[in-house]
């Protein structure tokens, strides 16, 4: 396998989490079951050992990709064009209105002409793929356990049966014009619980509610609607919904150039970065999103007068401990090392963001309660 161009990947998420999505149907990049957690995928950092989760078509010689998302959702479409047919893999992890929700990512493959044959491999490497797991298969749901406890049991629930190989598990099978096959990979739970085929449904269409309900809000009407309405979208998936706060971006150590050693984990909640998105967002019409984060840095205001200064970035839940090291078992995104998580940033004295802390102050005074 080779790395594929950062703008090969769409994303897909539920304000906890985010999973880049490959135009070959591979997830290769998901911290989990937060945006600052340890990886569970990490092809997109290394191609051998980093793990994923893909579903393509066998002919993968004669196929190609596409994708777009639902209109106004972060529900993501990828279409393969083949000789034998064309086939849709529709991804997304569940949100709702009243909150309650999995942590979980539903992926359902379909053909819309022509038979096709796929095949699906899922191999997590959990913890920065320093820890292996267990892998224990019944009727059509995989376990995995890491042998660790700094990640979940994870399980991936199928309509077709698995096979272990090597670290993961893998499963073919054929589709013919109108049939799909429905995968759900998320944290374990008992085997009691209703099966989580049986609530893919209802997901889907109140996942597409909760996004459209939310883009619904905005007041921009200018001439580049669907593409400020879809940078509104994605900006809203990295504010954490619990916590208010919103993270600079999804992934950590990409590289800002080919083979350099700048690679900086932003997976964390910066002052600067909030305060410039919140006036976006409130720019659009969107308020809920500054009362969130007000809150959030109410937190770190306490932090201030007990601890000293306030910091330029913290973790999602307002933790200030960001220590950086690097991981040396990973060749990085085209081989450029080395591999970081944390940042030392957060040790830097930087003035301008009691400005920032201000300005967000004035913004949610002046647009929001």
């Amino acid at each position: 396998m080779s790395f594929q161009p950062i703008e090969s990947y769409g994303v897909i998420g539920n304000m906890r989490s985010i999973a880049l999505v490959g135009l070959n149907g591979s997830i290769d990049f998901l911290c989990y079951p937060n945006f600052d957690s340890p990886t569970i995928f990490a092809n997109l950092l290394d191609v051998k050992k980093g793990g994923r989760f893909q579903i393509q078509p066998e002919e993968v010689n004669h196929r190609q990709g596409r994708q777009l998302y639902l209109p106004n959702t972060n529900i993501l479409l990828t279409r393969f064009l083949a000789e034998e047919g064309v086939a849709e893999l529709t991804d997304f992890m569940p949100i709702s209105l009243d909150g309650a929700q999995p942590n979980e990512i539903v992926r359902t493959v379909s053909v819309v002409r022509g038979k096709i044959d796929f095949k699906l491999r899922c191999d997590p490497q959990f913890d920065y793929a320093r820890c292996s797991s267990r892998i224990k298969i019944e009727d059509t749901r995989a376990t995995f356990t890491p042998e660790n406890g700094a990640c979940p049991q994870m399980a991936l629930h199928s309509s077709v049966p698995m096979t272990q190989e090597s670290e993961g598990v893998t499963a073919r099978f054929k589709l013919r014009a109108g049939e799909k096959l429905t995968f759900v990979f998320g944290e374990a739970h008992p085997q009691g619980r209703r099966p989580e085929m049986a609530q893919v449904e209802d997901r889907f269409h109140e996942t597409a509610r909760f996004w459209r309900t939310w883009i619904g809000k905005s007041k921009y009407r200018g001439r580049w609607r669907e593409i400020v309405n879809r940078s509104a979208l994605v900006l809203k998936m990295m504010i954490s919904r619990e916590h208010g706060s919103l993270i600079a971006a999804p992934t950590f150590s990409l590289p800002e150039e080919i083979g350099g050693v700048r690679n900086w984990d932003y997976r964390y909640a910066w002052l600067r970065d909030g305060a410039f998105t919140l006036y976006a967002l409130i720019r659009l019409g969107f308020v809920e999103e500054s009362d969130a984060f007000i809150g959030w840095l109410q937190g770190r205001l306490s932090d201030d007068a007990e601890r000293g200064p306030l910091q330029v970035v913290y973790r999602v839940d307002g933790q200030r401990d960001l220590e950086e090291t690097t991981l040396d078992h990973l060749s990085g995104y085209e081989n450029s090392a080395p591999v970081r998580i944390g940042n030392a940033g957060y040790k830097q004295l930087q003035l301008d963001i009691y400005g920032e802390m201000m300005d967000s102050l004035y913004l949610a005074s002046k647009y929001g309660d």
